[in-house]
């Protein structure tokens, strides 16, 4: 009994940077000095789904609560 084969949904850098609303040379950075995760198909760089979850974790910025304002004196 042979395992499937999983068709991902790979995107290419240009791709992925759109998706994640940063610029394609800080996505190539990432990979080559961030630790980004990504899979080398012979010169080019992909992005499976987990890849983009896990750079889009790795980068979320946690809500900080919003300070309230005192009432002004009437």
């Amino acid at each position: 009994m042979s395992a499937a084969a999983v068709v991902e949904d790979f995107t290419t850098v240009a791709e992925t940077a759109r998706r994640l609303g940063i610029g394609a040379r800080r996505l190539r950075d990432g990979v080559n000095h961030g630790g980004f995760p990504a899979h080398r198909m012979g010169r080019r760089l992909m992005f499976s789904p987990q890849d983009r979850a896990e750079i889009a974790e790795m980068h979320r910025i946690p809500a900080r609560p919003m300070k309230r304002r005192r009432a002004l004196a009437a």
